[in-house]
């Protein structure tokens, strides 16, 4: 499995975020820091997730996935387009119950320009399990079957950082 990326490109305020590669918890302080920049463009009307060369998406990254996908409706009334040909990326959608809050086209379109690679980046284990706790959070709130998956996990994340 390639090692992960997640490129972005933004015009007029659409925004375009590729993941390629086996995409992964050392991406995610840069992909929310990439999140927060995103929000606050005042251009800022649409983003496009391009998942076709993507092997594998870690839940964290989904986690802050369905954080754009609950922003966008709640900032701006937007749902946000998912573009996957992978079948089990698209089985892993399915089963996060994302058809609810996102668009998910399985058919691929024209190529999508690269953009700005974001950096993988070193953090703190307290940083990295601050992410993680949100991101798992967020995918809890979406469904009971998250709930119930992601539980234990939550509780344990919660319980070390005393």
């Amino acid at each position: 499995m390639q090692p992960g990326q997640i490129l972005v490109a933004d015009h007029d305020g659409v925004y375009v975020i590729k993941m390629t590669g086996d995409v992964r918890l050392t991406l995610c302080i840069s992909f929310d820091r990439f999140i927060d920049e995103m929000f606050a463009d005042r251009a800022f009307c649409s983003v496009l997730f391009d998942l076709t060369g993507a092997e594998a998406i870690d839940s964290t990254t989904l986690g802050l996935m369905a954080k754009i996908a609950i922003l966008g409706r709640e900032r701006k009334n937007i749902v946000p387009v998912v573009v996957s040909t992978n079948p089990s990326i698209n089985r892993l959608l399915e089963s996060m119950g994302f058809d609810d809050i996102f668009e998910i086209i399985h058919e691929p379109g024209e190529q999508m320009p690269a953009g700005a690679c974001l950096p993988s980046t070193e953090v703190s284990e307290q940083a990295a399990r601050s992410k993680v706790l949100e991101a798992h959070r967020i995918l809890m709130g979406l469904n009971e079957s998250n709930r119930e998956t992601f539980r234990d996990l939550v509780k344990s994340l919660e319980n070390s950082d005393c």
